[in-house]
């Protein structure tokens, strides 16, 4: 088994799993330091702290399994929402592998896949902090790349002892990171914290390849029978689109949406064979088999749709065992949403889904209007920055981008919407509308 599948986000926690992660926190107090304790504070006191972490909507606890037994953990600590000026920053503590599982990798897993999940978020800036007896932690985030940028005297008390605290940074680009410690250079510079500020980020422009019978096809209002064929390569169409300077790829696979299970297989392996750029991929993935054959097959991220709404349950579990892995796409037809490849109309409003998507530990959220999907008459930037104002977790609009006009309004509404990552572009692209050059320009 790979590291990474070693290491899961949870939301709940099993009594095995509990009394494991107790065991291994009560190991790392007594070999000197964990959570701020300095003394083992029993079994009781442990399983009240764990089970009252889960509830806390600001943090995300992530654990790290030796055979499978948890034997350490790191938590994901976001600002609250009234604190906008920081919503790019995610803060990293209480990272520990148990002293009988250490000297095997675990804790620099943990931390790639913990770096990862927050980068998949959205987050720009990841920021801690350890005392100066935690050589080894050091040495673990220096070689990671975190910038030590300051150091405080009086940290901690421990006994009699005053300790120095280290406090690091890192700024996070949005290209998933390999399981490679890079080397640290302490002729580092000092990051430009100011260049990362909300109002000041990218947009990420995700070209959208739709997949149907094979073909790469733009629909209309989301008719299967009003479907443009654009191109009968998809690879190749993927190709070009890495060429113009994109550097994520959306595709769904339409027949799959409406089949309920991936029916253009041959394409989609075709465009992960044939670029590198990440690619995050939606339709028809309807069970957790699926789910991991296309992760395990290059697919950065899967999206879910349908079965956010008829299947929970799987979403949970989904963001439990891939973190950082799984984005929920919504799609509404005035507010509400649909299902069965925009077939089915429910009565639930997309913002309560997107809030129970938020719940499951999804890594972003696709927001579609319906009705404006291929029509080229511009998002509807009203609901879109209605919904990123009611979720912490990134969200990317799509559906009716025409003209550079409209990716201009989305690009303005972003600078007061931290929330808004990205955009879905189709239609505009495959007909000239949109040259790559300038939309890029124009998100930057």
């Amino acid at each position: 088994m790979s590291k990474s599948k070693l290491v899961q986000r949870v939301l709940s926690l099993t009594d095995d799993d509990l009394q494991a992660l107790c065991e291994a926190a009560d190991a790392a107090i007594l070999d000197g330091g964990g959570f701020g304790w300095v003394q083992p504070q029993g079994r009781q006191v442990l399983e009240r702290y764990f089970k009252g972490l889960l509830l806390v909507p600001e943090r995300m606890l992530f654990v790290v399994r030796l055979k499978g037994e948890i034997v350490g953990c790191a938590q994901l600590v976001r600002a609250p929402r009234n604190n906008e000026c920081q919503a790019m920053c995610i803060t990293l503590m209480h990272l520990f592998v148990a002293p009988y599982a250490r000297n095997r990798g675990l804790g620099g897993a943990l931390l790639h896949e913990v770096e990862n999940a927050a980068r998949s978020m959205g987050f720009r800036v990841m920021n801690m902090d350890v005392p100066d007896t935690q050589t080894a932690a050091i040495s673990l985030f220096q070689k990671a790349g975190f910038l030590h940028w300051g150091t405080h005297p009086h940290f901690a008390r421990m006994g009699d002892q005053t300790v120095s605290g280290l406090f690091f940074t890192k700024l996070l680009d949005t290209v998933r990171s390999p399981l490679v410690e890079p080397s640290f250079s302490s002729q580092a510079e000092t990051p430009d914290m100011t260049a990362s500020s909300p109002s000041s980020r990218p947009l990420t422009l995700y070209p959208a390849i739709d997949l149907k019978d094979g073909a790469c096809v733009r629909l209309r209002r989301g008719e299967m029978e009003d479907a443009t064929v654009y191109s009968d390569d998809p690879a190749a169409q993927a190709r070009a689109w890495c060429d113009a300077g994109f550097k994520w790829l959306h595709a769904v696979d339409l027949n799959g949406a409406f089949a309920g299970q991936s029916a253009n297989a041959p394409a989609v392996q075709a465009i992960l064979n044939a670029t590198t750029v990440p690619m995050q991929l939606g339709g028809g993935l309807r069970d957790m088999k699926a789910i991991a054959s296309w992760l395990e097959a290059g697919v950065t991220r899967v999206i879910l749709g349908s079965v956010a709404v008829k299947n929970p349950a799987l979403v949970r579990e989904a963001c439990r065992i891939f973190p950082g892995q799984i984005v929920a796409g919504i799609d509404a037809r005035s507010g509400h949403v649909a299902t069965e490849g925009w077939a089915e109309v429910s009565d639930m409003q997309a913002t309560e889904l997107a809030l129970r998507m938020q719940e499951a530990g999804v890594a972003a959220i696709i927001f579609t209007e319906i009705s404006r999907d291929g029509m080229l008459d511009g998002l509807d930037i009203d609901q879109t920055v209605a919904l990123a104002n009611t979720v912490s977790v990134p969200v990317i609009a799509s559906g009716g981008v025409g003209n550079l006009d409209h990716l201009a309004a989305l690009r303005k509404a972003a600078d007061d919407t931290p929330g808004l990552e990205g955009v879905i572009v189709g239609r505009a692209l495959y007909d000239g509308r949109v040259s790559p050059a300038e939309a890029l320009k124009v998100l930057a």
